[in-house]
Order: C-alpha cells, then structure tokens, then sequence
C-alpha cells in the first residue's frame, strides 16, 4: 500500500482552486523547517501563513511535491517553496472554510526554524504579499472552519 500516492496535494490543489473559482482569498498556513524557504523575518512561533491568491504571486506552482511561487514582502520579491508535507492547513481568508492537515515531525531530526526574538502567537497572521497585506478575518462566531485530516 505503500505506492497509494497522499491525498493531501489533490485536496490542497482542490481547496485553492474552489477558492479561487469562488472569488476568495486563498491562504496556506505552513510549519517552517529547514526545507521550507520563505523570508524568516515573518516566521512566527515556527508557522507562517501565505496568501496564495493568483494577484498576489507570479509563476505559481502546486504539484504533489510543493508550492512554489514568487510573492513580495516589504516591497521585495522573494521565490517561496513550501513542501506540501509542511501545509498545516488552506482556507479562504474571507470566511475561514478550508481544510487542516496533521503536519509529521522529521524523522532525521530538522529542527523548526522560529525566530530567536520571534513574539509567540497563537494563530500566525498572513506574511505581507503583493496586492494584499490584511490580516485574515475570522468567520463569524470566531473559529476557522478547518478539520484535521491525518
């Protein structure tokens, strides 16, 4: 059974393109390691959240390896690449629907890559990205509708 392939890239790729089709925003949450490259200075509490939307990267890719993308912090382009086992979750900004994975811990010991001075925060805001920098809006009643898929 080891050869089945992981439903988590199908059901990331299907949850982005509902979003999109929709007219929401799509944004990843992502556990960082020393295989996720995105800029630290925005790594909080070892997770950063992405906005992924078409308008706010250039030569988007999600395959059933990674997201890979070009998005602009603090006015800069930068090339982000996100192992698909490193998504925590991927929801709408706008209403909180999405999906929550289990993120494994490395079996070969990487340590996640939090910040040294880094402020601790229970839910990590969106890193700034091109044509967006608010802030997710919970939906109402104030919890994300995500679920934890193993």
């Amino acid at each position: 059974m080891s050869n089945i392939p992981s439903t988590k890239p199908y059901l990331v790729r299907a949850l982005y393109e509902w979003c999109v089709d929709a007219g929401f925003t799509p944004h990843v949450a992502v556990v960082v390691d020393d295989t996720v490259r995105v800029p630290r200075a925005f790594v909080r509490d070892g997770q950063i959240v992405l906005n992924i939307a078409p308008d706010a990267t250039h030569q988007f890719n999600l395959d059933n390896e990674a997201l890979s993308c070009q998005a602009r912090f603090g006015g800069v382009a930068q090339m982000l690449y996100v192992p698909i086992a490193n998504i925590a979750a991927i929801y709408a900004r706008e209403n909180g629907q999405g999906m929550a994975f289990e993120v494994e811990p490395k079996l070969d010991g990487a340590a996640t890559a939090a910040p040294v001075n880094s402020e601790p925060a229970a839910v990590p805001a969106p890193a700034e990205s091109a044509d967006s920098d608010d802030s997710p809006t919970p939906p109402e009643g104030g919890r994300p509708h995500l679920r934890v898929i193993k």
